[in-house]
C-alpha cells in the first residue's frame, strides 16, 4: 500500500510494535492493531497492569524499608545530641532524588507540549479535509442549480423564439439534453453528501478530549513540582510538619505517577501498532462508518498509480457534454441571431452560465484529485504517529523518573526528619518576637516576681 506523503513509521514505532503481547491467559496476541478484538484489548490492559504491579512492588519496598528503619535501629543513649552516622548522606540522597524529579517534570512539560502539537496537527488535517469535502459538495450543488436554472429559463425561452425554424429548435433541445446529462453526471460527484461521518465533528471531539488531557497533565506536573519544592524547603528549614505533609503528598503523587505510566504505556503500544500499518484499519473503519465504496476510499487513502480515479468516467462525460453545449450555442448564435434578434439575450445568458460552469468544473476536477485529501491524511498520520507518539514517550519517561524519585524520597524523608532537632519549629523565630512562646514564658515569670 502507498504510504502518505512525508510519512514513514519511525524507529520507535518499529521498536514498540515488535514488543511481545499476551492476553490474560498469557497466550501470545498478534501485534496488528485490532481494538475491537477482546484478546487485543486484554493485551493492552496487561501492559497497563504492569504499572500497577510496579506500584505495588514500590509500596511494599517502601513499607519494608520504613518498618526496618523504625523497628531495627539501635537505641540512642539518653541525653545524646550527636547526630546519627550517615544522616547527611540520607538528606543529600533525598535532595538528589527530588532534583531528579524536577528534571523529570521538565521532561513531562516538553512531552505534554509535543503530544498536544501532534493532536493539534491531526485536528487541523481533519478540518482541512472537511473544507475540501464541503467545497466539492458546494461546487456540485452550485453547478447543478445553474444548469437547472438555464434549462428552465434561457433554453425554454430560446426554444420559443426559434419555434419557426425546426432545425434550430432541434439544436436548442440538443443543448437542453446535454445540460441535463451534465447535471445528472455532476450529482454523482458529491460523494460525501449525506455521509453520517463528519471530519469536523471528529476534529471537535479530538480537540475536546485533548484539551482535558493537556490540562490534567499540567495539573499533575504542577502538583509534583510543588511537592518537590516544598519538600526541599522543609529539609532546608528542618521543619518537621512541612516534611510530614509533603511525605503524604509524595505518596499521593507516587500513585498518580504509576497510574499515568500505565495509561501512557498502553497508549504508546496501541498507537505504535496503528502507526506501523494504518491504511487497512483506516480504510475498513471509514467504509463501515460512511458506507462508501472501497474504490473511492482506496483512491483517496492510497493515491497511487495502481488505483484509478473512480470519477474519471463522469468527469470525461461531463467535460465532453460541456464542450458540445458550447459548440451548439456558438452555432445557434451564428445561425439564429441574424434571423431572430430576440434570441441574442438568452444566448448571451447561456454562454455566461456555461463559462461560469466550466470554471467551477475545472476547480472541481482539482478538488476531486486524490492529492489534496491524501496530503491531509499524511499530515494527520505525521501528527499522530510522530509528534504525539514522541510526546507520549517523553511523558512515559517523566512518569518513570517521577516514580523513582518519589519512592527514593519516601524512603529518605522519615529518616531525615528523625534527625531534625526537637525544637525545629522555634529555632528560626526572632528573640524579640512577642509571639515567641519562650519570650512569653519569660514575661510571665517576670510579672509574677514583680507581684
Amino acid at each position: 500500500m502507498g504510504a502518505p506523503p512525508g510519512y514513514r513509521p519511525s524507529a520507535w514505532v518499529h521498536l514498540l510494535h515488535q514488543l511481545p503481547r499476551a492476553d490474560f491467559q498469557l497466550r501470545p496476541v498478534p501485534s496488528g492493531f485490532a481494538p475491537q478484538e477482546q484478546e487485543y484489548q486484554q493485551a493492552l490492559l496487561l501492559v497497563a497492569a504492569l504499572a500497577g504491579l510496579g506500584l505495588g512492588l514500590s509500596l511494599i519496598f517502601i513499607a519494608v524499608y520504613l518498618i526496618r528503619f523504625c523497628c531495627c535501629r539501635p537505641p540512642e543513649p539518653p541525653g545524646s545530641k550527636t547526630p546519627s552516622p550517615g544522616g547527611g548522606c540520607i538528606t543529600w540522597s533525598c535532595i538528589v532524588a527530588l532534583l531528579a524529579g524536577c528534571i523529570g517534570i521538565g521532561i513531562g512539560f516538553y512531552g505534554n507540549s509535543e503530544t498536544s502539537d501532534g493532536v493539534s496537527q491531526l485536528s487541523s488535517a481533519l478540518l482541512h479535509a472537511n473544507h475540501t469535502l464541503s467545497a466539492i459538495d458546494h461546487l456540485v450543488l452550485e453547478m447543478v442549480e445553474r444548469l437547472g436554472e438555464a434549462v428552465r429559463t434561457e433554453l425554454t425561452t430560446l426554444e420559443e423564439v426559434l419555434e419557426p425554424r425546426t432545425e434550430l429548435v432541434a439544436a436548442a433541445r440538443g443543448a437542453r439534453r446535454q445540460a441535463e446529462a451534465v447535471a445528472q453526471q455532476l450529482q454523482g460527484l458529491a460523494f460525501w453528501q449525506g455521509v453520517p461521518l463528519s471530519p469536523l465533528q471528529v476534529a471537535e471531539d479530538v480537540s475536546f478530549v485533548e484539551e482535558y488531557r493537556w490540562l490534567a497533565y499540567v495539573l499533575l506536573l504542577l502538583l509534583e513540582l510543588l511537592v518537590c519544592l516544598f519538600t526541599l524547603l522543609g529539609l532546608a528549614k528542618q521543619s518537621k510538619w512541612l516534611v510530614i505533609v509533603m511525605t503524604v503528598m509524595s505518596l499521593l503523587v507516587l500513585v498518580l505517577s504509576w497510574g499515568s505510566m500505565g495509561l501512557e504505556a498502553a497508549t504508546a503500544v496501541g498507537l505504535s501498532d496503528f502507526c506501523s500499518n494504518p491504511d487497512p484499519y483506516v480504510l475498513n473503519l471509514t467504509q463501515e462508518e460512511t458506507g462508501l465504496s472501497s474504490d473511492i476510499l482506496s483512491y483517496y487513502f492510497l493515491c497511487n498509480q495502481a488505483v484509478s480515479n473512480p470519477f474519471q468516467q463522469r468527469l470525461t462525460l461531463s467535460q465532453r457534454a460541456l464542450a458540445n453545449i458550447h459548440s451548439q450555442l456558438l452555432g445557434l448564435e451564428r445561425e439564429a441571431v441574424p434571423q431572430f434578434p430576440s434570441a441574442q439575450k438568452p444566448l448571451l445568458s447561456l454562454e455566461e452560465t456555461l463559462n461560469v460552469t466550466e470554471g467551477n468544473f475545472h476547480q472541481l476536477v482539482a478538488l476531486l484529485h486524490c492529492r489534496g485529501l491524501h496530503k491531509d491524511y499524511g499530515a494527520a498520520l505525521r501528527g499522530l504517529c510522530e509528534d504525539a507518539l514522541e510526546g507520549l514517550l517523553f511523558l512515559l519517561l517523566f512518569s518513570l523518573l517521577s516514580a523513582g524519585a518519589l519512592a527514593t524520597a519516601l524512603c529518605s524523608l522519615p529518616r531525615a526528619w528523625a534527625l531534625f532537632p526537637p525544637s525545629d519549629d522555634y529555632d528560626d523565630t526572632d528573640d524579640d518576637d512577642p509571639f515567641n512562646p519562650q519570650q512569653e514564658s519569660k514575661r510571665f515569670v517576670q510579672w509574677q516576681s514583680s507581684i
